[in-house]
């Protein structure tokens, strides 16, 4: 990932960057990426599985990537978003923090005795007062969550198992539950290994205020399960914004 921050300039297409990472993933002994690499430019970033193609980095657009590799049979699992230039703009600049708090927040939810969702719920609370705040919903607070209004710019969980896969076996519910219950979410323990990702994905349309229009950001982080808390284990690739441009003036 940080070889393709280095790596990127308007003007490459998505295609050169996914090189980029094949290359690294296999100079480093990596057997294989854990899962087809999905390099987004632009508005493309809002696609949520899309694959590296032709299109081209533009000037003042962000890059998502999402890509890992598989090592011994392990598999990883990474996301950065990035400026295309090197310089995040105020709009992008505005999603990109604010998706890095919602990080944040999850990050601390998981921990030994929390249940699954909690990181989730943390992230979203956090996601929708900013959508509020920006100007992409209108209303309180509990009465977007309540609705479901914020799943127009977050429709996706904000993690999953990892493992021998990248979306590795097992249940996220424990217990049994009465008819018409659900069962409750599972509690995590240490040595469970996890994805925190949550993102924000702002396509074209008339009632979303025009600078944030085809933005798509994630920040997506591999978390081991500790005795205190969690450790993300791949943050060896900067996430602070300024950082990220810090990396990509080098």
């Amino acid at each position: 990932h940080a070889r393709a921050m280095r790596a990127a300039r308007p003007g490459l297409h998505e295609y050169e960057l996914e090189a980029e990472l094949l290359y690294e993933f296999r100079r480093h002994g990596a057997q294989a990426p854990a899962y087809p690499s999905i390099v987004a430019a632009g508005a493309n970033a809002c696609v949520l599985h899309y694959a590296a193609g032709d299109t081209v980095l533009r000037d003042g657009e962000l890059v998502l990537i999402d890509a890992g590799c598989e090592y011994d049979s392990y598999a990883s699992d990474i996301t950065r978003t990035f400026p295309a230039n090197g310089h995040f703009s105020g709009p992008q600049r505005a999603l990109y923090d604010l998706v890095a708090a919602a990080q944040d927040a999850a990050v601390q939810a998981t921990a030994p005795g929390r249940g699954w969702n909690d990181a989730h719920d943390a992230a979203v609370r956090v996601l929708a007062q900013g959508m509020l705040d920006l100007g992409l919903l209108q209303g309180s607070l509990d009465g977007v969550i309540e609705s479901g209004a914020h799943t127009r710019f977050y429709m996706h969980r904000t993690g999953h198992w990892l493992g021998l896969d990248v979306h590795d076996a097992g249940d996220y519910r424990q217990g049994t539950a009465a008819p018409g219950e659900e069962r409750p979410w599972r509690t995590l323990e240490p040595g469970m290994l996890l994805t925190i990702e949550p993102g924000i994905y702002v396509r074209a349309a008339d009632d979303v205020p025009r600078e944030f229009r085809d933005i798509g950001i994630r920040i997506e982080d591999d978390a081991l399960v500790t005795d205190e808390g969690c450790e993300l284990i791949t943050r060896g690739v900067p996430v602070d914004a300024r950082e990220i441009e810090a990396l990509m003036r080098e």
